[in-house]
């Protein structure tokens, strides 16, 4: 099998593995490459209809990929939606989505959370965030969740970024789920900072 072979057959490979990903942002990217890697390919061996058809797929990842990065910190895009506890659609989110919680947090239990936070992308439920309070004005994140689909966007940030979400039920700080204070670091470009063993947020 000479080079070029090589080269298109793993693109090929790549396109498929795309395929297969379960988060948006990683499958275009991948998509992307393969797509771009088989346009060099069918070219070599000029294959002119696959050029044109591998062509036409980059450019629609291109886009697609730009609006994706370009609305991934973009407040606009997502709503929070503060709900009950008890609420039947939540309790389908966090059931249906149970196993992958679980991994992540092996000692999750949503008994304790009160404070309960859909974060939507239009009709699309992409995270959930659930709280309770600490004492001292504290409200410790029991659970910050995304859905798999949407991991690469971190969308919990706007729960945090909102504010009001937590001070109007009279809290002036949050303390980051205890699993997340070595490894999010994304909330140390929300605000979040070391006071004592814990990772917090203070209100304005």
């Amino acid at each position: 099998m000479d080079v070029w072979n090589i080269i298109g057959w793993g693109g090929s490979a790549l396109v498929v593995v795309s395929l297969l990903q379960t988060r948006i942002l990683r499958l275009r990217v991948l998509n992307l490459i393969g797509c771009v890697i088989l346009v060099g390919f069918n070219l070599v061996i000029e294959v002119w209809p696959m050029v044109g058809m591998n062509a036409v797929l980059a450019v629609i990842n291109a886009v697609h990929l730009y609006g994706l990065l370009r609305h991934r910190h973009d407040e606009a895009e997502y709503e929070v939606l503060e709900v009950n506890p008890a609420d039947a659609y939540l309790r389908h989110v966090l059931k249906t989505n149970s196993k992958d919680i679980s991994s992540f947090n092996p000692d999750f239990t949503s008994a304790i959370s009160p404070y309960a936070f859909l974060v939507q992308r239009g009709e699309r439920t992409v995270g959930v965030v659930l709280a309770h309070d600490a004492g001292d004005g504290r409200a410790q994140i029991d659970l910050d969740y995304v859905l798999p689909k949407y991991r690469d966007f971190t969308p919990g940030e706007f729960v945090y970024r909102r504010s009001d979400v937590f001070t109007d039920h009279g809290f002036h700080q949050v303390v980051a789920p205890r699993r997340m204070r070595e490894s999010a670091s994304y909330l140390h470009t929300l605000g979040f900072h070391r006071e004592g063993p814990d990772l917090v947020l203070n209100l304005p």
